[in-house]
């Protein structure tokens, strides 16, 4: 794939597997990435060996990727930014750039979730954060991708998102290329809900697994998780058709399916018998997908959405209700209309 492009310094921050992983694949299309960690060593082991055995084991980082633990150093000078950190560091980081930042910045956020009791989407939060005279324009990247594929430079597509198309289309540009295809959707509510969301589900799809119950529950969870992701969605102001993109099915088939998903890993251990904060400590990475079904459920009243899946999460996660007793409840439920329900998400969406 030939891309004109405007080679640029970018910065990415936080060194987890995915800030890793995309970071090279902006060295790949030859911009100089710088790639942010609070840790001293793992700063010095990706500038010395070019590698991040914790988060990428095995992977080589491309040489224009250089590690950077000083912020200010990080960001100075750059246009781009790429906001790697999970969802409950991200207003810590924004604060402390601020300090310090003096020119605009196009921040691109990929991490997925909602924060839990404000309910806002990660856009809303940069927007909070950021004066309105260092913030350029906030762009959304998600949809199907395992850090652990994309570093190995396995095919991938995303979506990018933004309120400006051609700041999506940028964006577009910077990461675009013959392993990483990236398209555009202008609904930035919908992508940032089908990507946080897909979390919930893909840790009930893990407890399913956990429990034994295979296949024919999983897609189940998958299919009837759809539709509510979608009901909320939609009544947030998304676009029913996001849902059925990358970042609606499409992320949910990868998160729900894979070993890499540590949402899955996390519902799994819960499935067989683990207490949460035990699975919390063995998983050695943030599970998104903990604190966004407090959040959704938390959206749920608040909109009057029926989230059945996520409701059974919720008394899981937070009230110690048994992982199958939680099932039982689902397959327990009134009976309803699978078309009639499909066609109460169209009715209800406020772009008709």
């Amino acid at each position: 794939m030939r891309v004109e492009r405007k080679l640029e310094v970018v910065s990415v921050i936080g060194a987890g597997s995915w800030g890793t992983a995309l970071a090279m694949v902006l060295a790949d299309n030859g911009h100089h990435t710088r790639l942010w960690s609070h840790n001293p060593s793992q700063v010095e082991e990706i500038n010395s060996t070019h590698t991040n055995e914790k988060y990428l084991p095995g992977i080589t980082i491309p040489e224009l990727v250089k590690g950077y633990g000083d912020l200010a150093e990080a960001v100075s000078g750059v246009e781009t930014i790429i906001l790697a950190v999970p969802t409950k560091a991200i207003r810590e980081v924004l604060k402390k750039i601020v300090q310090f930042q003096k020119e605009p910045l196009t921040i691109v956020h990929v991490s997925k979730g909602i924060e839990p009791d404000t309910l806002l989407r990660i856009s809303q939060m940069i927007e909070e954060e950021m004066p309105s005279n260092l913030l350029g324009e906030v762009v959304v990247l998600s949809g199907p991708s395992h850090a652990e594929e994309v570093s190995l430079r396995h095919p991938t597509t995303v979506t990018v998102s933004a309120k400006n198309m051609l700041a999506a289309e940028r964006i577009q540009d910077l990461f675009i290329n013959q392993n990483f295809r990236v398209y555009t959707n202008p609904d930035v509510i919908g992508v940032e809900i089908g990507g946080a969301l897909k979390n919930i589900i893909a840790l009930a799809a893990g407890i399913s697994d956990g429990l034994g119950y295979g296949d024919n529950a999983k897609a189940a969870l998958i299919t009837r998780g759809l539709a509510e992701i979608a009901r909320l969605g939609v009544k947030m102001g998304a676009s029913p058709l996001t849902f059925s993109g990358l970042t609606g099915i499409g992320d949910l088939i990868v998160t729900c399916t894979s070993v890499h998903s540590r949402n899955w890993r996390a519902g799994n251990m819960l499935g067989k018998g683990h207490h949460l904060q035990e699975v919390l400590d063995k998983m050695g990475m943030v599970v998104e997908g903990v604190r966004t079904t407090k959040a959704a459920y938390q959206l749920a009243e608040k909109f009057d959405v029926r989230m059945p899946i996520t409701s059974a999460l919720h008394g899981i996660l937070f009230n110690e209700v048994n992982p199958k007793d939680a099932v039982d409840g689902l397959m327990n439920r009134e009976k309803t209309h699978e078309v009639e329900d499909l066609a109460n998400i169209l009715d209800s969406n406020p772009a008709k």
